[in-house]
């Protein structure tokens, strides 16, 4: 999957954001069961990439719940 910049996320619809952030864990999740497992990951770093798109979908979201409020 390609990486997330802040202005694709805010293209997305909530439902799209959900089912992205959904897609998110459930990779990260394979991801932790496979290295605990002793398979290893070929690319370490994806964790963190992982990690770090969802911490943006996250922020965004919350982002444009505080907007929605004023």
């Amino acid at each position: 999957m390609a990486r997330l910049t802040p202005s694709d996320i805010r293209n997305l619809t909530p439902e799209e954001r959900t089912k992205r952030l959904e897609e998110l864990y459930n990779e990260l999740s394979t991801i932790r069961i496979e290295m605990a497992t002793g398979g290893g990951s070929e690319n370490p770093y994806r964790i963190r990439a992982i990690r770090r798109a969802i911490a943006r979908i996250l922020t965004i979201q919350r982002e444009i719940e505080l907007e929605g409020g004023r």
